[in-house]
């Protein structure tokens, strides 16, 4: 290949070139050594503390407790070790949904446990479909002849989700239950662009792929509001129906209280903790001690301290799983979750590279009979998609049976990759589809001279050094880009019609960008079950015809410091760690407010596809 000439660099550009590089390595090095010595104090630290303790074993008898803290996700975001030893967050950000379920089974055929206690005052939320999948398991739980308590002093409309599995729900006498159903509004950047004299030029295939909208509009489109509403009141239809059946309340009375929530609130005087009380949503209005001394009555006084007789659910599984023994079959599981890039990511974003890494790896492993990857991703950059549904199908080509278990999103490019698997799995509440194409980046002509800044300058071709951010997009550029963008979403298409064994024409009808929900996509034939994880992985191994099986849990490889801290970590060894050696985060709940409205800004951003073309869902961000 031949290269560019490149004009020979000055002396005085290769000798400060030179000094700053070594000073930056002699910054990196002294960071490393420091951050170094720093682990070696909290490790020996740890290591003498933790010898200096013997894991006392459960009680006889105790309630299990699940207080779920942060979002409910599938798949934790990678923290390198330095901030999860000098974090000192109150709670954990991030609550794995697999944890909670894989404690309430085992606890189902557990004589030790007869009841479940549900603190959800910590929970931010994670979607319904998530909440469902621990609600399931909670039937399950209460099939066996054995009690579940909710105990919060305020519900939040996800909190209350969880809370309606509960035989009893308890309610602070101040507290109330926030229904409110749900919604889904976006930020519209049309008329702010123009003001600054930015140009955001977009290219999509399919009238329902409204990710770009809020670059073009001031308000929602008509596609955009008709698709949304569908999935929308289909999500809030499965709240409303599984809380009324739970509650053993009348059809709609939810929605009646919510309209007339008003009124009913001023029949009562402004008591939110009493209209909840008479409208049947709970059980028993309680203040702290009172609840505190029920609990303690119930199952007894704790060993440690004044706290009711209880394991929490990283203690529960920690002893249960060592119990258990590894069978020689395996049902590999791979997680995919986040947004969907290019090259290597760490957890919690969909890495192409990192991403293949591991499916080859499965691909070498004699142990594992089947293969089920759990998508939780409203997509990306299509490049990426296409690399990782191809390194799938080289998996299943290799005689490994996929089965693709989608979670709360399995949108655009997560449902690109999804058409690989021999089986695809939903639960009713997914939010899927999507099946749209587009490109999208600004060019800052207008704002630069508003300033003063002119570009100008002569080119070989009429594309020559396009596109530029600092001048006007050629018409024959945006031809260019708007075939690629068709291209991409027809072979979309194609992957989707192969796959579902249906026509291209077919497949365009419910394609378009629109957004389904797992239960819809089942009936237009986007997904050929309807069941939770642990169904998925049942199907699977029904598959391969073996019954004595475990499961792998397949992830990226850790170097030795990074899986020692997380196996101490997952044992609560924060205890463990001097005080003085913990450093305080920044309080981030003001930019946590503000990433909705950000968040297609950011996107733009972040947008790193080499082709520039990408399968995302701005909208599959469900309630």
């Amino acid at each position: 290949m031949n290269y560019p000439y490149q004009k020979p660099r000055s002396f005085f550009r290769r000798f400060f070139s030179g000094l700053f590089n070594g000073i930056g390595a002699f910054i990196t090095w002294l960071r490393n050594t420091i951050m170094n010595v720093i682990f070696l104090i909290i490790f020996l630290g740890i290591i003498f503390a933790i010898g200096s303790k013997t894991q006392k074993p459960l009680p006889e008898k105790f309630a299990l407790r699940i207080a779920p803290s942060g979002m409910l996700v599938d798949q934790r975001n990678y923290m390198d070790t330095a901030s999860m030893l000098l974090s000192d967050e109150k709670k954990d950000a991030e609550t794995l949904v697999r944890d909670v379920v894989d404690a309430i089974n085992r606890a189902a055929d557990d004589k030790r446990v007869d009841s479940i206690v549900l603190e959800l005052g910590e929970l931010d939320g994670g979607g319904i479909t998530k909440m469902e999948e621990i609600g399931q398991a909670l039937i399950a739980f209460k099939a066996k002849q054995k009690t579940i308590l909710a105990i919060s002093d305020n519900y939040s409309q996800d909190q209350y989700y969880l809370a309606s599995f509960a035989d009893e729900i308890y309610l602070h006498s101040m507290g109330e239950v926030q229904l409110t159903g749900f919604g889904r509004y976006i930020t519209y950047y049309k008329s702010a662009l123009e003001k600054l004299g930015v140009n955001v030029h977009v290219f999509r295939s399919g009238k329902y792929k409204d990710y770009v909208e809020p670059y073009l509009r001031d308000n929602m489109s008509d596609e955009s509001r008709e698709h949304n509403s569908q999935w929308l009141n289909q999500l809030w239809a499965q709240y409303t129906s599984r809380v009324e059946e739970q509650r053993k309340l009348p059809a709609g009375s939810l929605n009646e209280l919510i309209n007339h929530l008003d009124t009913k609130l001023a029949a009562v005087n402004g008591d939110s903790s009493q209209l909840a009380l008479n409208e049947h949503l709970v059980d028993k209005l309680v203040d702290r001690k009172t609840i505190d001394n029920l609990l303690i009555e119930k199952f007894g006084k704790s060993s440690d301290d004044d706290f009711y007789n209880c394991v929490g659910v990283h203690a529960y599984n920690a002893e249960t799983k060592s119990l258990g023994s590894s069978k020689a079959d395996k049902i590999g599981l791979l997680v995919a979750s986040g947004t969907i890039v290019d090259g290597h990511q760490p957890e919690g974003t969909i890495g192409s590279e990192s991403y293949v890494e591991l499916l080859r790896g499965i691909k070498d492993d004699d142990d594992i009979k089947a293969l089920v990857i759990r998508i939780d991703s409203g997509g990306g950059s299509a490049f990426a998609s296409e690399i990782i549904r191809s390194e799938i199908a080289a998996v299943r080509a290799q005689g490994i049976p996929i089965f693709i278990s989608m979670g709360t999103v399995a949108a655009s490019g997560g449902y690109w990759m999804a058409t690989a698997g021999d089986e695809i799995w939903a639960m009713p509440t997914t939010i899927t589809g999507s099946i749209g194409v587009f490109g999208a980046f600004p060019t800052l002509e207008n704002s630069l001279q508003k300033i003063g800044l002119n570009t100008d300058g002569i080119s070989t071709t009429e594309l020559g050094g396009a596109p530029s951010l600092d001048r006007p997009l050629a018409p024959k550029m945006a031809n260019v880009i708007q075939s690629g963008v068709d291209h991409t979403y027809q072979h979309f298409l194609k992957l989707v019609a192969d796959a579902r064994k249906k026509e291209v024409p077919e497949i365009n009808e419910i394609a378009q960008g629109h957004v389904w929900t797992g239960q819809k996509a089942l009936e237009i034939g986007l997904v050929d079950h309807l069941g939770n994880l642990n169904d998925v992985i049942a199907a699977a191994a029904a598959h391969v015809k073996i019954k004595d099986y475990s499961v792998k849990l397949i992830t990226q490889k850790l170097s030795p410091k990074e899986e020692l801290v997380r196996k101490i970590v997952g044992e609560d060894a924060r205890g463990f760690i001097p005080k003085t050696l913990i450093k305080p985060y920044a309080d981030v709940a003001a930019l946590q407010q503000l990433s909705p409205l950000l968040k297609p800004l950011m996107t733009l951003q972040k947008m790193t596809n080499p082709q520039g073309i990408y399968a995302s869902c701005l909208e599959c961000l469900a309630p």
